[in-house]
């Protein structure tokens, strides 16, 4: 997107008033705001506490891995955060066991009516899940449950200038390979 690299992972907390839908819901967007992002991204599914943990113990917290695709509609200059409007997670959760250590070397892939927006793989990740989950157990207590998303890949937002605007009936498919796969139907209240 253009953005400098960050020293260190970047985060914001959710906990109050966010629209969690599942993975073949509709994703209603509002009447207004124009520039949507949506971005396949890796969920990581906290299995037991973690406070001040070190990235060298942290996959031990780790109960799994999800698809995530956070939808957010941006209203302003590039520098104002987006208004998420919707996070899209599941259909299952692969336990940590079953998926390559630290959920690595995983295709992700998004697409949308058919053409493919991402293609990415979880090798790529600025940050590796285990740093991630280090960083944020450094300032907060991480629960049972808890959900930490890895962030998207190239595709999303600026990097999508010249995109259309998506239309009601717009079909967003996010896919990690071996994790699972969403397939959401985009819908827009009516204008009058």
């Amino acid at each position: 997107m253009g953005c400098p690299v960050p020293a260190a992972p970047e985060f914001s907390v959710r906990n109050d008033g966010h629209v969690v839908v599942g993975a073949d819901d509709d994703i209603r967007l509002p009447a207004e705001g124009q520039d949507v992002h949506w971005g396949v991204e890796l969920g990581v599914v906290i299995g037991r506490r973690a406070r001040d943990v070190t990235a060298r113990s942290a996959l031990s917290h780790v109960a799994g891995y999800t698809v995530v695709n956070d939808v957010a509609v941006r209203n302003g200059p590039e520098h104002i955060p987006s208004a998420v409007v919707a996070t899209v997670v599941g259909p299952a959760l692969i336990t940590a066991d079953d998926a390559p250590i630290g959920a690595r070397g995983l295709t992700m892939n998004c697409l949308v009516d058919g053409r493919v927006t991402q293609k990415a793989n979880t090798s790529e990740l600025i940050f590796d899940v285990a740093t991630v989950i280090a960083h944020v157990s450094s300032s907060v207590t991480l629960l049972p449950g808890d959900l930490i998303t890895t962030g998207t890949p190239a595709g999303t937002g600026t990097s999508r200038r010249h995109e259309v605007p998506p239309r009601p009936g717009t079909q967003v498919i996010s896919v990690i390979k071996g994790v699972g796969e969403h397939r959401n139907i985009v819908m827009r209240p009516s204008s009058k």
